[in-house]
């Protein structure tokens, strides 16, 4: 045991740490490879930058001690490309004391430190350790900022997905008040997903879809529930006054959702209609963006095959009569044949509810935040 910590000790402070010498005098860069050696560092040589980028090329090398001038490529070209290469590289640039200049402008570039000739050994050893030093504490503090940017995110993702999930657990809450438009938002979105996938959207689009489905009907919070659960025919300003829940959803959702533009377009435009005689904005044919026009589809189905206070359901063939019947005046036709391609005869039609599952919000719009 006592000889064991004896070797360990006696290792030299940088044993098998990689080095690389450049410069155009082999005299010099044997001087200086005995020194480094010596100190337990594994070193290999280069006359020129351009030998020195072979050399970096065949793996890492944590330290790089370069003399300035030389030929094919100087010690300033080679700094510049091993900071923007091998960033985590440390670099000792080793220059005449006439061109202290020089050295001053190469610490601004990146590099660590100089050492000026003619050099005394022990000074070279102190500024080699120096840094190396300087370098393990660069690459600790970017590690430390990589990691707390991770942890920033991660929690803001989760703040995110915990207000996303209370609106959703609103909106359940909300329609399980009421037997007639239990489930509906969850089954909006299942078939939304259907059609989706019979377009073959992408996989990022699909979950965008499938966020703003679930939670097309959240600006129902803001509307009278005596309105919403009328048996009777409702009048003209009660109708207007159930359509706010386009705009209240928008307003509700759109500090959180704006780098999902696709999903908050759904809350606000799923009523809008092909010829222009929907709401809230009146919007007609393709000015309706293309994910409010699926989920319209979506929507219509389900409350056309779900019971209702002034009505009861209508059969699912009923129901898709009425989608053929109005593609081109109130939907888009394309999005109408994906459905009934999606859900061909033989689909158990309506569909059930499903479980109620957590929210989150598509990668595409949690990358656009990072960025």
């Amino acid at each position: 045991m006592g000889q064991a910590t004896f070797s360990l000790a006696a290792m030299p402070p940088f044993s098998g740490v990689r080095c690389l010498v450049v410069d155009d005098e082999p005299r010099l860069r044997r001087v200086l490879i005995r020194l480094l050696e010596g100190e337990g560092f594994s070193c290999a040589e280069a006359g020129s930058g351009v030998e020195a980028l072979v050399e970096l090329e065949k793996g890492p090398v944590p330290l790089v001690i370069s003399d300035l001038r030389m030929p094919e490529m100087d010690g300033v070209s080679l700094l510049r490309e091993i900071t923007t290469r091998w960033p985590e590289t440390a670099v000792i640039v080793v220059t005449a004391v006439a061109e202290v200049e020089s050295a001053v402008a190469c610490l601004q570039m990146g590099a660590l430190d100089y050492v000026a000739k003619p050099f005394h050994l022990d000074e070279v050893r102190a500024r080699v350790s120096q840094a190396l030093d300087k370098r393990r504490l660069i690459i600790e503090n970017r590690t430390y900022q990589q990691n707390l940017e991770q942890r920033v995110e991660a929690q803001a993702r989760r703040i995110e997905e915990l207000f996303l999930e209370g609106v959703h657990a609103l909106v359940y809450a909300l329609e399980a008040k009421d037997a007639y438009t239990r489930g509906h938002s969850m089954r909006v979105a299942n078939y939304s997903v259907g059609i989706a996938r019979a377009l073959k959207l992408d996989d990022d689009l699909v979950d965008t879809i499938a966020l703003g489905a679930e939670l097309h009907d959240v600006g129902k919070i803001g509307v009278s529930e005596s309105v919403l659960h009328k048996a009777g025919k409702l009048s003209d300003a009660e109708y207007r006054h159930i359509m706010e829940h386009t705009v209240i959803g928008a307003r509700i959702l759109g500090p959180l959702m704006k780098d999902a533009p696709g999903a908050l377009s759904i809350v606000r435009s799923h009523h809008e209609r092909l010829d222009g005689t929907g709401s809230p904005d009146g919007l007609k044919g393709d000015q309706i963006p293309f994910e409010a026009r699926l989920v319209s589809v979506a929507d219509a189905f389900d409350a056309m095959t779900s019971v209702r206070p002034y009505r009861p359901s209508l059969s699912v063939q009923h129901a898709m009569r009425e989608l053929e019947q109005w593609k081109g005046v109130q939907f888009d036709p394309v999005i109408v044949a994906a459905f009934l391609k999606a859900f061909a005869e033989g689909t158990s039609l309506p569909i059930p509810t499903p479980q109620l599952q957590p929210l989150r919000l598509p990668l595409r719009a949690m990358e656009a935040r990072r960025a």
